[in-house]
């Protein structure tokens, strides 16, 4: 309640002017953004004042993920979109490096590095993150509950069970509550606690009236989805913005396609530059004419022959496809030559300067990824691996880091003369350039060892052991001209040639 002001008689002043202001019917306001215009007047009208949970209602985000599953399942771009999104933030996996230090620690090391890796093949785990990314995009939020299997073929039980954001919500229709959020309990400091899971997909065919459901705690629950407002506690599709584009692109391709299509259905017309009835033929108007091929005919007189030019595709058909495209990508810090899967109009600075931003927002989603998912998967596999394995008995801490797949360089031979000059200026260390390519130093330097060790029992050098590039083969002879002419031709080239006066 707003602090009542009193006057010098003791009576209170009534609500300050700022209340009162705000609740006139004409708002004064000294920004344009803010004036309501005949202009404007449709372009805001759905701007409206909701919360981030209420805005994103669950009859809302039902909506939003039906048609943006939709659009993926039958827009060509959209997949490719989405595959291409998953298949460079995940990649072929996470790799974990454990960091316990040495002594005592570093046998544990090696074990849980190796039998982690082993587990996350088994589960695989790089197919279910994948998996994840993708429900992400087109669902705008992807949950993973961790539960026990006795089928994989290892000692760790530990397994990922995927669900679909439709099967956690409110099984009995409760009104939201600032503790109860479509599914998701809160505590009293707005952290999840409990998880509010329905045995089967409300779509599908196995699906009980009442919805049956099971209350899953929230330590057992992985919960990936990208928080846009304070507060908000479910996720919307991340393509959401471009789901409209999508529909005006197929809308604009239907309409070139069926507009050349109609001009292609007319073989020939007839046209008459004279009056009708009288210098030209009387002739029905829409008549339709079969023609036969390789058949010569006599018209009516007054009246020509024509075609109809097939204009379609427009000129700009291409540039329509390219800015729309553009566009749609956008929302996902995705250039085009990525979205459209064309570099036909890149040169190398503008792919290069284009990729870095793609690049960025790929690391930092591998950054959110790691903290929201693969930690929680770790501690989850360390509490059983602790109980299961001798060498881990007594570990409190386990300090450790994710390698991720490196991006392939445009121009190889630029990177390796970088990143040679980088290392003699003292300006990067090995572990910072094994990790630009998502390997593991200490495995790479150990592997190099062993090579050197067995180049040195064969008695090679390093030199030696190099592989010799294939030469570049010579210059096939002109016609008419022999292979030793070709010679000296190339031998008259090379010299030097005098310099003009």
């Amino acid at each position: 309640m707003w602090p009542f002001r009193k006057t010098k008689s003791g009576k209170p002043r009534g609500m300050p002017a700022v209340v009162r202001a705000s609740s006139a019917s004409q708002v004064s306001a000294k920004f344009d953004s803010a004036q309501t215009t005949p202009d404007n007047m449709r372009h805001w009208a759905n701007a409206d004042f909701l919360s981030a949970n209420a805005a994103a209602r669950p009859e809302v985000r039902r909506i939003l993920r039906n048609r943006a599953r939709y659009e993926v399942a039958n827009n060509s771009y959209a997949r490719g979109i989405v595959l291409t999104l998953a298949n460079d933030v995940i990649g072929t996996g996470p790799r974990l490096q454990m960091l316990l230090g040495d002594g005592e620690n570093e046998g544990a090391n090696a074990v849980i590095e190796r039998e982690f890796t082993a587990w996350a093949k088994a589960i695989d785990l790089s197919g279910k993150l994948r998996t994840m990314r993708m429900a992400r995009a087109q669902d705008g939020e992807a949950f993973a509950m961790l539960v026990t299997n006795t089928n994989p073929d290892c000692p760790v039980k530990l397994d990922i069970k995927l669900v679909e954001a439709d099967q956690v919500t409110n099984p009995m229709m409760w009104l939201p509550t600032p503790t109860f959020v479509d599914g998701i309990v809160l505590d009293e400091n707005g952290n999840p606690k409990q998880y509010h899971v329905l045995d089967y997909h409300p779509g599908d065919f196995l699906h009980t009236v009442p919805l049956k459901y099971h209350v899953i705690p929230a330590g057992s629950m992985v919960h990936w989805f990208r928080a846009d407002r304070p507060g908000q506690r479910r996720g919307i599709p991340e393509i959401m913005p471009a789901l409209p584009l999508f529909a005006q692109l197929r809308r604009y391709t239907l309409a070139v396609l069926g507009a050349a299509e109609t001009a292609a259905d007319f073989a020939a017309v007839l046209f008459t530059d004279s009056p009708a009835n009288g210098e030209a033929q009387s002739l029905e108007p829409m008549d339709v004419v079969a023609l036969e091929k390789r058949m010569a005919t006599v018209l009516p007189d007054g009246w020509r022959l024509g075609q109809v030019e097939a204009q379609q595709p427009t000129t700009t058909y291409d540039m329509f496809k390219r800015e729309i495209l553009n566009e749609i990508a956008r929302c996902l810090n995705m250039p085009y030559n990525i979205a459209a899967c064309n570099s036909s109009g890149y040169n190398y600075s503008s792919g290069r300067l284009d990729h870095q931003t793609y690049y960025k927002s790929i690391r930092v989603e591998q950054s959110h990824i790691e903290a929201i998912v693969l930690d929680q998967i770790l501690d989850a596999w360390m509490a059983e691996a602790m109980r299961v394995y001798p060498e881990l008995t007594g570990l409190t801490d386990w300090t450790h880091q994710w390698f991720w797949d490196g991006h392939e360089h445009v121009d190889p031979q630029k990177e390796a003369s970088a990143q040679q000059q980088r290392l003699e200026n003292n300006t990067t260390t090995l572990a910072s350039e094994y990790a630009r390519q998502g390997k593991d130093w200490e495995t790479e330097l150990r592997q190099r060892a062993k090579e050197v060790a067995l180049m040195k029992e064969l008695g090679l050098t390093v030199s030696q052991a190099v592989p010799t590039p294939t030469p570049t083969p010579a210059p096939a002879p002109a016609p008419g001209r022999k292979p030793q002419q070709v010679k000296e031709d190339q031998s008259d080239d090379q010299q030097p040639q005098p310099k003009a006066a």
